[in-house]
């Protein structure tokens, strides 16, 4: 059996790691070394995965180059820290007096010796900038979504969500064995007539979307969506990852934008994207919150997050607030660089800070990438299996401390390598 999966491997090139995710009938240890093989393989093609950063994440890092082993210095298009947090100086000022009076961690879940002080101030806060009730504080976006399904979707419930969704609310769905369908992407016809199918024939039917989808950068039409979870009595799963600190007059995030952010039922957001640290978390209203503290195994089974992350997610609700030139910058940064990016041809038009740009079925993606990097652009490259074979391509996040020039620089590095990547194809298959 293993020796004709080993074949299998060869006729594929080891190009499709969803080889290495089904077991195809080898030993774990036997998966492992063809693994290692087809790692090998795809580092020896020029891929850019696991670059080492040596500096602050800010507009410029310092990287480890492991193709030439030498330190480097690139332009950071990459990151989600939007809005300059990871490395502005009054978060950093805010984390060391939190250290100082706090220490660096609690050795805890919330439930039992984890809830400190901050994290009571911090759920008050995100309440508000939410407009809910009640909030609590999860370790990471992921367990965020993985204890928001799995606590309250049971037997009996629907799940509708958007074909985009991310890979952490569909593994809820699979944990809770949930009963669920999804909608083509951002369209209401599709989810009302699935809608209407739901209606009176589940104890609770639940319609799951993004604010901002993560993938291709555009929103979710929030205020088309809330009209009719409302005409057929479904409760609405936010996922504002994207949007919070980004999106509405002050930052609270995609419904803010739409003018529904009262008629949200549950939000969940991270820390990761516009704050720039670890950890997520769930908005709603009280009962449900107080529910979800005894019954989201994820927050329940998990240390809480350490002073120095609650202290500095404070400081960035606290900069939101005070400083909305960050975010203005950012919209204009992110305009900006859409219009120069555009000819390239566009996934979606995007309206927060991720610009997405498909790549032709013709590039080879990784080559593309590679001489990117050979550029000094740091960049993310989005291949298949993540996306279909047709749908791979290359995604750019843009922050407000990016310059006009940082962004030409980007263009024009995108527009020289997709040009030569072509060219390349075409002396190859002319």
């Amino acid at each position: 059996m293993a020796s004709a999966n080993i074949s299998e491997l060869d006729r594929t090139n080891s190009q499709d790691i969803k080889f290495f995710t089904n077991g195809n009938g080898m030993t774990v240890r036997e998966r492992a070394r063809h693994f290692s093989k087809f790692l090998d393989l795809i580092h020896r093609q020029g891929t850019t995965y696991g670059r080492r950063i040596l500096s602050s994440t800010d507009r410029e890092v310092v990287i480890r180059d492991p193709f030439t082993g030498e330190n480097r210095k690139m332009i950071m298009f990459a990151s989600n820290n939007y809005l300059g947090f990871a490395n502005h100086p009054y978060i950093k000022a805010k984390v060391q007096e939190a250290i100082t009076k706090y220490g660096v961690g609690l050795g805890g879940p919330p439930l039992l010796n984890g809830y400190t002080k901050l994290m009571d101030e911090l759920e008050e806060r995100l309440a508000d900038l939410k407009h809910q009730e009640s909030a609590m504080v999860f370790p990471t976006g992921y367990t965020s979504n993985v204890g928001l399904v799995t606590s309250l979707v049971k037997d009996g419930d629907r799940v509708i969500l958007d074909s985009l969704s991310h890979a952490s609310f569909r593994d809820g769905l699979r944990m809770a064995a949930a009963n669920s369908e999804e909608f083509e992407h951002n369209n209401m016809s599709h989810l009302e007539s699935l809608l209407v199918e739901a209606e009176h024939q589940y104890t609770n039917v639940f319609v799951g979307v993004e604010g901002v989808y993560s993938m291709d950068g555009d929103l979710a039409p929030l205020d088309r969506i809330v009209g009719l979870c409302r005409k057929y009595g479904a409760n609405i799963l936010l996922d504002d990852a994207h949007g919070t600190g980004v999106l509405g007059e002050t930052g609270s995030g995609t419904a803010e934008h739409f003018g529904c952010q009262n008629d949200i039922d549950i939000t969940m957001g991270t820390f990761s994207k516009s704050f720039a640290m670890t950890g997520g978390f769930i908005c709603g209203p009280k009962d449900i919150i107080d529910l979800m503290r005894f019954t989201a195994r994820p927050y329940m089974f998990s240390a809480a997050l350490p002073p120095v992350t609650l202290a500095a997610v404070l400081a960035g609700i606290d900069l939101m607030e005070s400083v909305p030139a960050l975010r203005e910058k950012l919209l204009y940064n992110a305009r900006y660089a859409t219009r120069k990016l555009e000819p390239l041809g566009l996934c979606a038009n995007p309206e927060a800070a991720i610009i997405s740009i498909r790549v032709p079925d013709n590039v080879d993606i990784r080559k593309l990438n590679y001489e990117i990097h050979q550029r000094g652009i740091f960049l993310n490259s989005i291949e298949y299996p993540a996306v279909s074979q047709n749908q791979q391509r290359i995604r750019v996040s843009v922050t407000a401390m990016h310059t006009k020039d940082d962004m030409n620089r980007l263009a024009d590095v995108l527009f020289d390598t997709f040009n030569n990547q072509l060219r390349i194809d075409d002396r190859v298959t002319s």
